[in-house]
This record gives C-alpha cells, sequence and structure tokens, in this order.
C-alpha cells in the first residue's frame, strides 16, 4: 500500500560524468539523497536493482510508489537504460532536461543546445535562491563557472579541468611524484614533497577558481553573489575568499523547481 505522501513525491537524479546524485523531495523538503559513482556501461537492469536497493536501505525505507521523475543527464549513453529502469521500478516516464523543457530561465548562448543540462539546472536553483544576479562554481569532473544575470538569464560560462583530472594528469607525467589525498594543508610552503603537492593541488586550484570569479566579475560588472556546488565544494569553498555559499546538493534544488515549472506542482 502506498502512502498518500508518496502520491507527491518527487524522484530527482543527477547523472554526471563521475557521480549520479539521486534525492526524493516531498514539496519543499529533501528527504533522502544519495551518491553513486556512474557507470556509462550500466544496463537497465542493474540501474534498476541499484535504485531499488537505495530505496529499501536505511532505517525507514522509501516506498516506490507513483511519484515523478525528473533527470539531467551528461552521459547520452545511460539515456537509454536510465529511462527503462525508471519506467520499470515506477512505471511513469521520466522527465528529461532537453532542448523545449521549461526552464524559466532564457539561454544566452550562441548555442543554447550546447550548454549541459547540469549547469542549466544550477543556474536556476542559483538564481532562486541568490535572488539575483551570480555566479554557480561547479566542482565536477569539470569545474565549470556558469553565470546568471539580473534578470535571470543564463549569460554564459567557464569551463575548466576539475582537480580529479589535474592531480591525474600530474601523476601519470611527472616519474618521481606520487598520489597524494587532496586536502587542505597547513601552510602553502610545503617542507615535503608529499605536502609540496597537496600545497600545489589545493592552494594553487583554489587560486584558479578565485582568480576566475575575479576576472569573471570584473568583466560583466556588478555584483555578482557566489555558490559553490558539486562533491568537492565544501572542500575549496571553505578556503575560498570568493564563494559565499555552499550547497552540493544545489542540482537536486534546480530539478525540483524545473518539474514544478513543467508539471504545475
Amino acid at each position: 500500500m502506498v502512502s498518500p505522501a508518496a502520491e507527491t513525491a518527487l524522484l530527482a537524479v543527477d547523472v554526471g560524468n563521475t557521480n549520479t546524485v539521486l534525492g526524493v523531495w516531498r514539496g519543499k523538503e529533501l528527504v533522502r539523497s544519495w551518491r553513486l559513482t556512474t557507470r556509462r556501461d550500466a544496463t537497465s537492469d542493474e540501474i534498476a536493482l541499484s535504485i531499488r536497493g537505495l530505496f529499501a536501505a536505511g532505517p525507514a525505507p522509501e516506498p516506490l510508489g507513483p511519484m515523478r521523475v525528473i533527470v539531467a543527464s551528461v552521459v547520452p549513453s545511460l539515456r537509454f537504460s536510465l529511462r527503462q529502469a525508471l519506467r520499470q521500478i515506477l512505471d511513469r516516464d521520466p522527465l528529461f532536461i532537453e532542448p523545449g523543457i521549461r526552464t524559466g530561465m532564457p539561454i544566452l548562448y550562441d548555442s543554447p543546445q550546447e550548454v549541459g543540462a547540469d549547469r542549466i539546472v544550477n543556474a536556476v536553483a542559483a538564481f532562486d535562491r541568490m535572488g539575483g544576479p551570480c555566479i554557480v562554481v561547479d566542482f565536477g569532473t569539470a569545474t565549470t563557472f556558469d553565470v546568471v544575470t539580473a534578470k535571470g538569464e543564463y549569460s554564459g560560462g567557464v569551463i575548466v579541468p576539475g582537480i580529479s583530472i589535474s592531480a591525474e594528469a600530474l601523476f601519470e607525467k611527472a616519474a618521481r611524484l606520487w598520489r597524494v589525498e587532496i586536502r587542505r594543508p597547513e601552510r602553502v610552503v610545503g617542507k615535503t614533497t608529499a605536502s609540496s603537492i597537496q600545497s600545489g593541488l589545493y592552494f594553487g586550484y583554489l587560486s584558479l577558481v578565485d582568480g576566475m570569479i575575479d576576472r569573471i566579475s570584473a568583466e560583466v560588472g556588478g555584483k555578482l553573489r557566489v555558490i559553490a556546488t558539486g562533491g568537492l565544494a565544501e572542500l575549496f569553498g571553505g578556503g575560498s575568499t570568493r564563494i559565499e555559499e555552499i550547497d552540493p546538493l544545489l542540482t537536486l534544488t534546480g530539478l525540483r523547481l524545473i518539474d514544478e515549472r513543467n508539471r504545475g506542482g
């Protein structure tokens, strides 16, 4: 028996190149969320099994009832299997973030269809939260900087290699440098090779982030508020002089807002 609350629930799914984040909304409350590794070769049965396992786990299992589903994905190869899996377990077609969907946000890109679904969703959530012009910094496989105007328009952005990609390139190309944990070291000037690498990865990348925010702000003009999201948002957001707010699950909020604008919820 499905509880009445399940009828109004929303499953939001954000499929990234490295991680997939899922969350269950009841109205404006995010009641549960999960972060999984993205497997590009996963079959629909494997995806369905994983989602069923997530819903069944924990002290208060989530009922698999007729809830709405919305998906933002930057992995085209998973689109078919993900759609089939969600149909299989929820008996409902998911709403995908794609051209033609109502986001409530004009896209000022020269080719709007080129903008990643997650970037649009983040921009929608950031503007709703900040209430004015802003920059969203998403620490994912790539680190993206997305700009929203005072009118709530997606203006454009910047894409740079993510910190994990940058670190892997360093370790692969420099024979005498070894892998270290990406974390904030106690000081900038390292006293060992490991601490020197950590300093370069953390403070060097942080300088890139703050420097890029400064350049965007100088070019756009005016006061731009800055919010960070993504798996490493808390690590780098906490050390930034420019990032004002941190929300690792900002994309899930954007998916909820877009669901409301398309389904009248």
